[in-house]
Parts: structure tokens; C-alpha cells; sequence
């Protein structure tokens, strides 16, 4: 895994194949119910502990979306890798949902650099693909695809000191 600088990577220092992993972070019941709030997906399999007990799953799960949310934030927010680097999230292709995120479960995300070409339309920019896999604490992974994200070539720390 990469081994992260204080005030992060520049585009410098970024290559296809570097790798990655987040801190981790535990889901919840609070953050089934605040994220049921939030969207309106009052779902039983994520509220109700009688009919989760009847699905598949055997107890609930965390909506697939929480986890897709959770890890982005994961990623990009707890991480500081490229805090003076990342523009724009540019978007998602292929994401499969592949297991259950459980109450009690820690998930981290493992993600390495695909991709790495120049903007076609902004010679200071380029685009970073990376394959990202959302896993449990016990290493199940539950989550994978591709993500997109726009980065400067030019430190973003430098850009705004020179505003």
C-alpha cells in the first residue's frame, strides 16, 4: 500500500498500480436509521429485525447505497491522500454489489490506480481511475468496481496560494 505523505500525493508522485487502503469504520443501527431517514428507504430488511430474520441475510443489513456512500467518503475525506490533488468525482462504472454490510461490521476500502491519463481539455488536469474494492473487517468483499475522479497537476494548495 502506498505509504502516505504528510500533506498528501501530488500528481507527481501518483502511478498506475499504486495501491491504497482507508481507515475503517463501523456500521451502525444509528446509521441504518439516519440513512433510512435521509432517503426514505425505510425498507424492512434494513428497520425491521423480525423481517430481516426471515430474508436470506438472517438479521439486517445496511442499504447498498450507505455503503457506497460510506466508502467514497472513506476514500477521499478520511484519507487526506490527495487533498491537494482531487478536483471532481467524475463517476462510477461497473459497481457490483457482491455481499451483505451487516450491523457491527467495519468496512475499509482497498483501491489502487488503473488509470492515469491527461485531460484532453485542461492541460493542468488529468483523470485517475482506480479499481476499488469495499471490504469487511474479516476481509469479505462486499462492494467492487471503478471509480473516476478529476486531480490537478498543479499542488491545489499552490493554485490558492497564488489566488
Amino acid at each position: 500500500m502506498g505509504e502516505q505523505k504528510k500533506g498528501g500525493y501530488t500528481y507527481a508522485d501518483l502511478h498506475v498500480g499504486m495501491s491504497f487502503r482507508s481507515p475503517g469504520r463501523t456500521i451502525t443501527d444509528a446509521d441504518l436509521m439516519s440513512f433510512s431517514g435521509l432517503t426514505g428507504d425505510y425498507s424492512e430488511l434494513h428497520t425491521s429485525d423480525v423481517y430481516a430474520k426471515s430474508s436470506q441475510f438472517g438479521r439486517r443489513v445496511a442499504h447498498g447505497m450507505l455503503g457506497l456512500a460510506y466508502a467514497h467518503g472513506l476514500m477521499w475525506a478520511r484519507t487526506g491522500e490527495l487533498r491537494e490533488t482531487a478536483i471532481a468525482f467524475l463517476g462510477i462504472n461497473d459497481w457490483k454489489f457482491v455481499g451483505p454490510i451487516f450491523v457491527g461490521d467495519t468496512m475499509f476500502v482497498n483501491y489502487r490506480i488503473a488509470e492515469l491519463r491527461d485531460s484532453k481539455s485542461k492541460p493542468t488536469q488529468a483523470i485517475v481511475i482506480f479499481d476499488v474494492e469495499v471490504v469487511t473487517h474479516d476481509d469479505r468483499v462486499v462492494q467492487r468496481g471503478r471509480k473516476a475522479l478529476l486531480v490537478s497537476k498543479v499542488p491545489l494548495t499552490a493554485v490558492e496560494a497564488s489566488r
